[in-house]
């Protein structure tokens, strides 16, 4: 079993920062994407950010030049760095590994419990 655990999540005024981490810990024989999700009530989960094993990112349109996504692979953990927020950016952000348990395992998708992020105006 693998269980990620996140941090970081609170109140800010807009335009402040925060930083989101995320460890995962249990069974793991490597990670490949790791990466955050956000909900805001009655709509679907999206996409925010991405990293690959090797460091390639990806963001929502909406956030580039804005969130940096990174990861420590020593630490199995992966952030996402939140400037200039916004209140629009007031959601639960989940993170997400997909983790090999062991060599030659297919990759499972983990999530996160969700961390609450509010910007206020």
């Amino acid at each position: 079993q693998v269980q990620l655990v996140e941090s970081g999540g609170g109140l800010v005024q807009a335009g402040g920062s925060l930083r989101l981490s995320c460890a995962a810990s249990g069974s793991i024989f490597s990670i490949n994407a790791m990466g955050w999700y956000r909900q805001a009530p009655g709509k679907q989960r999206e996409l925010v950010a991405s990293i690959t094993s090797g460091g390639s990112t990806n963001y929502k349109e909406i956030v580039k030049g804005r969130f940096t996504i990174s990861r420590d692979n020593a630490k199995n953990t992966v952030y996402l760095q939140m400037n200039s927020l916004k209140p629009e950016d007031t959601v639960v952000y989940y993170c997400y590994c997909d983790v090999r348990s062991y060599m030659n395992a297919a990759a499972v998708r983990y999530w996160g419990q969700g961390t609450q992020v509010t910007v206020s105006s």
